[in-house]
């Protein structure tokens, strides 16, 4: 088996700069920066744009952006299929 080949699996904190949550995990991420973690230990720290702790779909914070349904959006655009050529037919 040859060594150095797998990146180091170690203690990684990630934090949601958005919610001011952060986690502590193991993961081969790597980061300059350091944290002081509650157990007294120093972990990189990855910053994260969103998280768990963030995203509107787990905060319930969801809300549907389409109110217009497929069928309708498509018949608007393209025309109701009622005035095309018979089905089997071609033109």
């Amino acid at each position: 088996m040859k060594s150095d080949t797998h990146p180091v699996y170690r203690p990684v904190v990630f934090r949601d700069r958005s919610a001011g949550y952060a986690f502590l995990t193991r993961s081969t991420a790597t980061s300059d920066t350091t944290i002081e973690w509650d157990d007294g230990g120093t972990y990189p720290v990855v910053d994260v744009e969103i998280s768990s702790e963030s995203h509107p779909f787990y905060t319930g914070q969801a809300r549907v952006v389409d109110s217009e349904g497929r069928i309708e959006k498509f018949e608007r655009r393209f025309g109701s299929t009622e005035s095309g050529p018979e089905p089997g037919k071609a033109s």
